[in-house]
């Protein structure tokens, strides 16, 4: 008979299935939400959604998310079957938002290990409400309601296998599409959805709850049911279809003695036969003669112990190719990769390999492989941690939405490469960032519609978002073209607050005076809102974006609008470096930034009045920084004909530093500095050489800005 239910197998395929169709039915509703109406498109897939959810929260038993899907899929139902005209289209936006906010809500507390007790009441009677006066305007418009939908609660289930005179029997086989995700879970809604009304059932294959594999033996097979129940095919089939999303059933009734039979079958472990075209199982002489020996390639069937079914393998094509691995193992494959590098680095740099005459021939082969799969192994780890930004600019939209409804400003949000891939621990770290960025400029940005006509702009604000990978670098574009921010203001409020020193506005640079909005405390709204006004989120936002190596630039026009850009590095796992000496110290240069070594002599320095240093080349003048006297390394080449000059280039500026020595090229994992260790401008993290010693990572960012800044 049929397994015990046990939902704990089922429970990360729910939350993930889940949340994937929350995310698009986010995407479809957002990226409607200016149009006139939804099209048919749109409330076929919408009512889809909230039909899979709702079938699969029923098996999980969470009632509330059950009995809210419900209500807004009968929503949507009114809306597919009449096409009523004049439906408030902002308002159905809002309902949908709502019931995924509750769904999103309730799903977070299961993963946290939590019930989800959240009240669905209030929800349902405000779709209640909204369903009522759908069905009123339909009405109205003289269009015939559609038939009403029932669903009731199961009842109480019993197997009762004597047949009565009234009974009759069923060999059921559900088909699914290939692209259909959890087929088994789909296979399950279909038995509870049966075990209202039969005497008798059972299925195969029978452990599609406790075995994640029998959903790929379900798209290749079908799934087979025998039923003996009281009543009719075509209820058996409205049962099936409302709660399965089968492609197509076929459905045969049979006799008391067929029944026994195809029992039998099951018992011995055969697979019951699919239903002929006439309703009749038969073989012809074809069939006959085409069995043979199974050759290469064929279906093998594998023995089973009596009473189980049998499975069918083949050598298909791929029915399913993405699975969903848990981040953590991730994470360690991650940190094992790092690892192998760094003993790959051992193994080709160690010391022992460096004796004269040592023929090493057989090892430098053996050694290019391995480097070679090392190289391509990680190549493999990164591209899958790799994510587009599509889903968290998807969010961003929606905190558009949401925030300028409530502030009662009409704003346009434009998005621009969210398909720019960066390593997903990036993602979770950038996610609330950017998500204060987008609300400030919702709400301190963007006028309001009275002051933007009064400034001769268009009522409507704009804000565009927007994404770009450079030089091993993601740049993330918060742009407005709002009110912008006014130096003096921020200038004032800041030496008001005794966030700066006493001196005169005119010795700030600019760039600094717009970092004063980043300062723990400091606000500009004279009035606290939902929103803002209590002096924190900007400051949060530059402490997660520099725990990742990044870095926040601000730039404004009084009038015109703000820009803020995240600068953030592509993944924080494994960079391709070059590693200098200066003096008994190693460091390591990103490749990325490095535009040329060069060799001059002391007459290309020129020193200005300030006794700030510059080198000339090729009839070009560099800011010049000796690293051994930035981090106070003693027994260094201080001469510049007895060293090498390194180009630098970030974002378009140029620096040159002197080096005493090139060591090598090589990929480095980067590890944090660890926290004991006073934080040093121009450093950004360290790792392991081959020999063992530890490197330092220059921040060529933090290097420019510092030279722009003197």
């Amino acid at each position: 008979m049929a397994e015990e239910f046990n939902t704990d197998a089922m429970l990360d395929m729910f939350l993930y299935e889940s949340t994937q169709l929350l995310e698009k039915l986010e995407s479809i509703i957002l990226e409607k939400q200016d149009a006139e109406c939804f099209d048919d498109a749109d409330i076929n897939e919408i009512f889809r959604i909230m039909h899979t959810i709702k079938g699969s929260s029923g098996i999980m038993m969470y009632e509330n998310i059950t009995k809210i899907t419900h209500k807004l899929e009968d929503v949507f139902y009114y809306l597919r079957e009449s096409h009523p005209d004049n439906v408030p289209h902002l308002e159905l936006v809002e309902k949908v938002l709502n019931v995924s906010d509750f769904v999103t809500a309730e799903l977070d507390k299961i993963k946290e290990g939590e019930d989800p007790d959240g009240d669905e009441s209030e929800c349902l009677e405000d779709l209640d409400e909204f369903l009522t006066r759908l069905k009123g305007e339909i009405q109205d418009q003289g269009k015939q309601l559609p038939k009403e939908r029932k669903s009731e609660e199961p009842k109480q289930f019993y197997i009762a296998p004597v047949a009565g005179e009234d009974s009759r029997f069923y060999r059921i086989v559900i088909h699914y599409r290939n692209d259909t995700m959890m087929s088994n879970i789909r296979a399950y809604s279909a038995t509870f959805a049966l075990k209202e009304v039969a005497e008798d059932l059972l299925y195969t294959p029978e452990d599609i709850i406790s075995n994640e594999d029998s959903a790929d033996v379900i798209l290749l097979e079908g799934f087979h049911m025998l039923l003996q129940t009281k009543v009719s095919k075509e209820e058996v089939l409205d049962l099936i279809d409302n709660c399965s999303e089968a492609d197509h059933i076929d459905i045969e009734e049979m006799s008391s003695e067929e029944f026994g039979m195809a029992l039998a079958e099951i018992g011995r472990g055969d697979i019951p036969s699919s239903p002929s075209s006439d309703g009749t199982e038969s073989e012809t002489e074809e069939t006959k003669e085409s069995k043979h020996e199974p050759e290469p390639g064929d279906y093998v069937v594998k023995s089973k112990e009596t009473g189980k079914g049998r499975t069918l393998a083949k050598n298909q094509s791929k029915q399913q190719t993405i699975i969903s691995v848990n981040v953590e193992k991730m994470d360690a494959l991650m940190d094992l990769i790092g690892e192998l590098v760094i003993a790959e680095a051992v193994v080709l740099q160690n010391p022992d390999l460096q004796v004269p005459g040592l023929e090493l021939s057989n090892f430098q082969k053996a050694a290019g492989q391995l480097s070679k799969i090392t190289t391509e192994l990680q190549d493999v780890i990164m591209s899958m941690r790799m994510m587009p930004l599509t889903n968290v600019f998807l969010r961003m939209k929606r905190i558009v939405f949401d925030v300028s409804r409530k502030l009662g400003k009409d704003i346009e949000l434009e998005v621009i490469g969210e398909n720019t891939e960066v390593d997903k621990n990036i993602i979770e770290h950038i996610s609330d960032p950017l998500m204060h960025l987008v609300r400030n400029s919702v709400d301190h940005g963007i006028e309001t519609a009275e002051e933007r006509q009064a400034a001769g702009k268009w009522e409507k604000g704009k804000i565009t978002l927007e994404a770009k990978n450079e030089g091993g670098k993601v740049y993330i574009t918060v742009r407005d073209d709002g009110k912008g921010l006014s130096k003096e203001k921020l200038y004032n409020k800041a030496l008001q607050n005794g966030l700066i020193e006493d001196k005169p506005m005119s010795e700030f640079e600019e760039s600094e005076i717009y970092r004063f909005i980043t300062l723990p405390g400091f606000s500009t709204k004279e009035v606290v809102t939902e929103y803002s006004g209590r002096g924190v989120g900007m400051d949060v936002v530059v402490k997660n974006i520099q725990t990742i190596g990044g870095r926040l630039d601000i730039d404004s026009e009084e009038g015109i609008g703000s820009e803020m850009t995240l600068v953030i590095p592509l993944t924080l796992a494994i960079i391709n470096g070059i590693v200098i000496k200066v003096g008994h110290s190693s460091f390591v240069i990103e490749t990325s930034s490095i535009k040329e070594f060069i060799r001059v002599g002391d007459d290309a320095i020129v020193e200005d009045p300030s006794g700030e240093e510059y080198i000339v080349i090729r009839g070009e003048a560099y800011p010049f920084i000796r690293l051994n006297k930035r981090f106070s390394l003693p027994d260094s080449q201080d001469k510049v004909d007895n060293g090498i000059v390194v180009i630098l280039e970030h974002e378009g500026k140029q620096i040159c530093i002197l080096i005493d020595a090139l060591l090598q090229e090589q990929e480095i994992v980067v590890k944090p500095i660890p926290s004991y260790i006073k934080k040093i401008k121009g450093l950004s993290g360290c790792t392991q050489l081959g020999d063992g010693s530890i490197a330092l990572i220059l921040d060529i960012g933090s290097l420019v800005q510092d030279e722009e800044r003197r």
